[in-house]
């Protein structure tokens, strides 16, 4: 397979015009491909109106009934939604150890037009560490029911996710629906977001059902016709569009289904975009994924400020209305430079999607409209329009969307003032589509002075070397590259395939301690400088009455972060060795490993101003089993990296995690 073409499964369903065909085949399609000679559309809309029939038919569908429960409705509309870290730094502070909500929301106002919801992504890819559980990780952040009700209080839907893979960490007394459903009840989520499912097993949404009747269910991948009945939101992911856009399936068949466009490793998201405003649908920002940065650029951002105004502003009409998609208003010269648009009406108000699949702008003729009469408005731009003979005269730009709304002589007077007031606040294209590079820095190594007492060492001499380091590229990568950098889905084994490295390294003159600080060593440390975390969450919480336990003083303390190690390592005038430092002193005579074997924290914390990390070394005696997507976890190579996306609120803190020193 090559990576960088959609699969036969990515592809748009192409629509059999025949007079006896069997649409029953689309009923399993992503998106239904728009057929290429113009002169087919007419037959194509009918033949989309015949299979919506027989669809109702063979599910014998009940209307909907799912999406008129009371409190669920904001799915319809919910236009754009993030899904992102729980320790963001838009929305944590690791400074102050707090969350910062309205940080989050003004910025996601500034550069996307502000979001309907959210994903808290929370645990993998750490999960697997550690024996903690999915919802381990929900329950031990501290403030984050604060978090929630301040999210909602800002107008923000919340919805948590749900690892089906997890089933080889500590295991909960009562079954994952029952767990999800307490942590619904707890903390007020709106959603659950089904990680890699298409659809929920009932057994799992009956009791969520019970903790909160409106809960909202969205999985990640092409929604089965039967369960749209009953599933209110999806991902539109992993798709291929043809040239005239086609139309999604599941929202098709269920208007008041909520779709949600994304491909997370694009740096190109005008596809997902146009697609989305022809069917009258949202989309998924995802800037940082699992670490990997792969922000949005400025055009793109743009467009979606301009979208979702409207969208929003007009929901009504895109889930009520008379939708004619690939209107035949658009004269031929416009559909022969790219653009496109869907028709969009209700009573007296008319809502017309336009996009241009070309690089170029298109300005001249883009409606050809018989009936003339009414206020016209460009709701996305702010240009003044009127229709004429001619027809009516816009510019779209080039890979950009456009949006009329017109308003009849019976529609309200709020219709008029809201598409005026979209009218008039001018949302301008931007044509910037250079992705906005973030890399990764590593914080300064501190500088360590006069004599470390650090215990016995192994000397690491100066000089250059080439490392060879391994890694599992898993959805992180290393360092700060995206790993699958426009490609269509990774499969496994290649989705979590072990990376080799040659890393040419400069090394200064160090020492590196030949074993872990221990529990009694860092009691010590505690006694002589009265050291209290910022946070104190997870803070040795396998010591007893604040001591080790007995018979454990020897054994590597744990239940530590970074900050926690850096202050010990400092009042020893040392510092922790760097990942590269580790990796040779690893490969010398006398350096060891306690028991129990726990990974080792290095000197090597990366930032890219919205997640951080730092590479673990040595492998821990700890493993979860069962699943690919888990940390990996049993004894390992000194050439080994493991990439740990830092966390906040003490979560940190494992008991397989410890370090030791340098100086």
């Amino acid at each position: 397979m090559n990576p960088l073409e959609p699969r036969p499964i990515d592809q748009p369903a192409k629509v059999d015009l025949g007079l006896r065909a069997d649409l029953a085949f689309l009923d399993d399609a992503k998106i239904l491909g728009a057929p290429d000679d113009p002169t087919d559309l007419p037959r194509w809309r009918g033949k989309l109106a015949e299979w919506l029939m027989g669809a109702y038919d063979r599910t014998a569908y009940d209307g909907g009934l799912h999406y008129e429960v009371p409190g669920r409705e904001w799915t319809q509309t919910a236009y754009s939604v993030a899904l992102v870290w729980l320790w963001d730094d838009q929305l944590y502070d690791v400074d102050t150890g707090k969350f910062t909500p309205e940080k989050f929301v003004q910025r996601a106002v500034e550069d996307f037009g502000g979001y309907d919801a959210v994903v808290l992504w929370h645990a993998y890819p750490v999960i697997g560490i550690d024996s903690r559980n999915q919802f381990d990780f929900y329950r031990d952040a501290p403030g984050l029911k604060e978090l929630i009700d301040k999210l909602h209080e800002l107008g923000l839907k919340v919805f948590f996710d749900y690892n089906p893979w997890d089933v080889g960490t500590r295991r909960a007394a009562r079954p994952d629906g029952d767990e999800f459903a307490a942590l619904v009840a707890d903390f007020g989520a709106d959603g659950a977001f089904l990680d890699t499912l298409k659809e929920a097993d009932p057994a799992f949404t009956r009791p969520l059902r019970r903790a909160n009747p409106a809960i909202a269910l969205e999985g990640e991948s092409r929604l089965p016709l039967a369960r749209i009945g009953d599933h209110a939101l999806s991902w539109a992911q992993w798709f291929a569009d043809t040239r005239a856009p086609g139309v999604l399936r599941a929202h098709l068949f269920e208007r008041r289904h909520m779709m949600h466009h994304t491909r997370r490793w694009n740096r190109d998201h005008s596809d997902e975009l146009q697609s989305a405003w022809v069917n009258g649908v949202g989309i998924l920002v995802w800037e940082s994924v699992f670490s990997a940065w792969v922000g949005w650029n400025a055009r793109d951002r743009a467009t979606l400020r301009r979208m979702v105004a409207a969208q929003r502003a007009f929901s009504e009409v895109l889930i009520g209305g008379d939708w004619i998609p690939l209107t035949p208003e658009i004269p031929d010269k416009a559909r022969e430079h790219g653009v496109f648009g869907s028709r969009f009406e209700l009573a007296d108000i008319t809502f017309w999607t336009l996009i241009n699949r070309d690089e170029d702008d298109f300005e001249g003729v883009v409606l050809r409209s018989e009936d003339q009469v009414g206020d016209w408005y460009d709701v996305t731009s702010g240009v003044p329009i009127t229709a004429d003979d001619d027809g009516v005269h816009l510019v779209v730009p080039g890979r950009g969307v456009a949006g009329i709304v017109r308003v009849g002589a019976t529609a309200g007077q709020s219709c008029r003032a809201t598409a005026r007031r979209l009218g008039t606040f001018s949302r301008p294209h931007i044509k910037d589509s250079a992705f906005p590079v973030a890399p990764t820095e590593r914080l300064a190594v501190p500088e360590v002075s006069g004599e470390a007492s650090i215990g016995e060492t192994v000397a690491v001499p100066a000089g250059e070397r080439s490392l060879t380091v391994r890694h599992r590229r898993r959805e992180t990568g290393l360092y700060d590259q995206a790993p699958y950098v426009e490609e269509w889905k990774p499969l496994p084994p290649r989705l979590h395939d072990i990376q080799t490295v040659v890393r040419e390294v400069a090394l200064s003159n160090i020492s590196v301690s030949i074993r872990e600080v221990t529990n009694a060593e860092y009691a010590e440390f505690l006694e002589a400088t009265n050291y209290r975390p910022l946070v104190a969450n997870r803070f040795l919480a396998h010591w007893v009455k604040g001591a080790p336990a007995p018979g454990t003083e020897d054994h590597p303390v744990t239940y530590v972060d970074l900050p926690d190690a850096r202050a010990y390592a400092a009042w020893r005038g040392g510092r922790l060795p760097t990942e590269d430092e580790w990796q040779v002193a690893a490969g010398l005579d006398r350096f060891t490993r306690g028991e129990p074997l726990v990974w080792n924290l290095t000197e090597s914390e990366h930032r890219d101003g919205r997640s951080r990390f730092c590479i673990l070394k040595g492998g821990s005696y700890y493993v979860a089993e069962g699943s690919d997507w888990y940390s990996d976890g049993g004894p390992q190579d000194p050439e080994v990296s493991f990439k740990l996306v830092l966390m906040g609120g003490g979560l940190d803190r494992s008991e397989t995690i410890g370090f030791r020193c340098a100086g």
